[in-house]
């Protein structure tokens, strides 16, 4: 892939380290918790910069990091990699660790391409201070055949290097056939003096605990699944106690990182190739997960051009970073199709969207189709304006659509596809509603239906399009959900929210493709969701192929 990056605004906070000074130098470990009262200026030097930050060892930090040509990064004493906590590129980004003290690391950053400016900034959100780590939650989970053996083995006295050389060879989490046709899927982690381990990315949607089977090294924890399933996950050793309870929950990304006896990684080179354990998440795909024929790279298709540009809006009176995606090809054959696609620093570095679209196009089943992916000002400006916004709906369509129909990329709603996955695909659906002049394919993947503005019931959005007076706009939908996404309680979740907007959507005499999928609010699935929606948009003809069979999901 070509990468064109244009000369570009830089952030509003260029050229300035926002650093907190956690008292005088060489406070102690039991110093008050850190307030944000200083801001340090300085310039990021060629070989790299210390940054000055100092927080008492075992706080939890959580930093907004901004910048232009650099990497941040946490290294030990001797200058050894810890931990990245942000890539250039990506945009405005958050981190949250648990500190070691600033004895024992530090806050670097380094430029990334020799002779450009390199700009950064760096904000404490907020510090919490740890009682230690959480206590050990009781588990209740079924136990499999492996870990039934391993259990009498140690109770005779034997060790668990048998075990842990077969779980290396092998590759964690352990399967196994269960009941009804279904798989026990058990995560393990090897003891490092450990109080609490964590799973994150449960098909239940909480954070299990793993227990520790006795007299042994091993922390395991066991879900029943469908062996159609696929998603992503972590574990999070040691996972810090705080006092506050409404943010207990996060506490989990303080320590959380990829299963480090799992080879199968997303993104597929997480981070530009690092090394980083904290960095992309662990896969789990089942004997059954469908295939996702279009994700991975080939060798000889014909790669587009992807291009990076800063668009200002007047109407929001913010920057953002929008790339653009030219086919290969498309000067001898013209495009003929346009996505515009949300969440940039997900769907361009994280989601090989260019690439994809490659392989689609050099597979038949789509005709040369540009893409603008669209990035978000910030990580707050992304809560503000992709639920239904008017002032953003008049960002792109007087200011972003506009300014796309000048690089040559526009095209009739008909041929042109909004897209996006969560808050991604909820903005998508109100754009269809507000200018269907210019959005005529809706592709949502796990839309957040459950949303309403504060004081409404849930499911505004499907009572926007049921109340929405005839004639009704000549809007197409693909939308799809994760059975793992269904609510708790009296609750709808996603699950059930995106099927009653599909429900409304087809009783006002829309065309509407709908799919579920065994998986979970999941950038996994969603890198083939992408795929599958735009073939059913803007071929739909294709849908039918043995090719696009991965498509076809589950019952709903």
């Amino acid at each position: 892939m070509k990468r064109i990056l244009q000369k570009s605004t830089p952030f509003a906070m260029a050229g300035v380290l926002c650093a907190v000074l956690a008292g005088a130098a060489g406070a102690q470990d039991n110093a008050p918790e850190p307030m944000l009262k200083k801001t340090v200026q300085t310039a990021v030097a060629a070989a790299g910069q210390r940054l000055p930050l100092e927080v008492p060892a075992g706080q939890v930090v959580q930093l907004r990091i901004t910048g232009e040509n650099v990497h941040v990064d946490l290294r030990d004493a001797q200058g050894r990699h810890l931990r990245r906590l942000a890539e250039n590129g990506r945009g405005v980004q958050t981190a949250m660790w648990r500190t070691q003290g600033a004895q024992h690391e530090q806050l670097w950053a380094t430029p990334v391409l020799a002779g450009q400016p390199a700009t950064a900034g760096l904000q404490v959100l907020q510090t919490w201070t740890s009682d230690g780590p959480a206590p050990l939650s009781a588990a209740d989970t079924p136990m499999g055949p492996q870990l039934q053996a391993l259990q009498q083995a140690v109770a005779r006295g034997a060790g668990t290097e048998a075990f842990w050389q077969t779980v290396q060879q092998q590759g964690a989490p352990l399967v196994e056939p269960w009941q009804d046709g279904q798989l026990l899927v058990t995560f393990v982690w090897r003891d490092r003096g450990n109080t609490n381990v964590r799973l994150f990315g449960s098909p239940s949607g909480d954070h299990n605990p793993l227990q520790k089977l006795a007299g042994s090294d091993v922390w395991w924890t066991s879900v029943v699944m469908d062996p159609r399933a696929r998603l992503s996950y972590g574990l999070a050793p040691d996972v810090p106690q705080i006092a506050d309870a409404r943010q207990q929950r996060r506490m989990i990304l303080a320590t959380l990182q990829r299963d480090p006896l799992n080879p199968a990684v997303f993104p597929t080179a997480p981070w530009g190739g690092l090394d980083d354990i904290h960095q992309g998440r662990s896969v789990l795909s089942l004997p059954q997960a469908p295939a996702q024929p279009w994700v991975a790279a080939r060798a000889g298709v014909p790669r587009g051009t992807l291009t990076r540009h800063v668009v200002h809006s007047a109407i929001l009176g913010n920057d953002r970073d929008v790339w653009t995606y030219v086919p290969a090809g498309a000067g001898a054959q013209g495009v003929q199709g346009l996505l515009v696609l949300f969440d940039a620093h997900a769907y361009v570095h994280d989601v090989a969207t260019p690439r994809i679209l490659d392989n689609l196009v050099a597979d038949g089943l789509l005709p040369p189709v540009a893409a603008v992916i669209v990035g978000n000002a910030s990580p707050e400006a992304r809560g503000d304006e992709l639920p239904p916004n008017p002032q953003f709906a008049r960002f792109m369509a007087e200011e972003l659509m506009p300014w796309v129909q000048a690089q040559g990329l526009g095209q009739m709603a008909r041929r042109t596809v909004v897209a996006g996955s969560s808050y991604g695909g909820l903005v998508s659906s109100y754009l269809g509603l507000t200018h269907p002049e210019l959005f005529g394919n809706v592709l949502s993947m796990s839309g957040s239906y459950w949303w309403a503005p504060e004081g409404e019931a849930p499911g505004w959005m499907q009572r926007a399009w049921q109340t929405l007076p005839a004639p009704m706009p000549n809007v197409r939908f693909y939308i799809d959900a994760g059975k793992f996404e269904s609510g708790r309680g009296a609750r709808d979740g996603i699950l059930e929210t995106t099927a009653a907007l599909g429900d409304v959507l087809r009783a006002r005499g829309l065309w509407v493709m709908q799919r579920s999928f065994v998986s979970g609010h999941d950038y996994v699935q969603w890198q083939a969701s992408l795929g599958c929606g735009m073939v059913a948009l803007l071929a739909p003809q294709h849908m039918q192929l043995s090719r696009v069979r991965g498509c076809k999901g589950v019952p709903q």
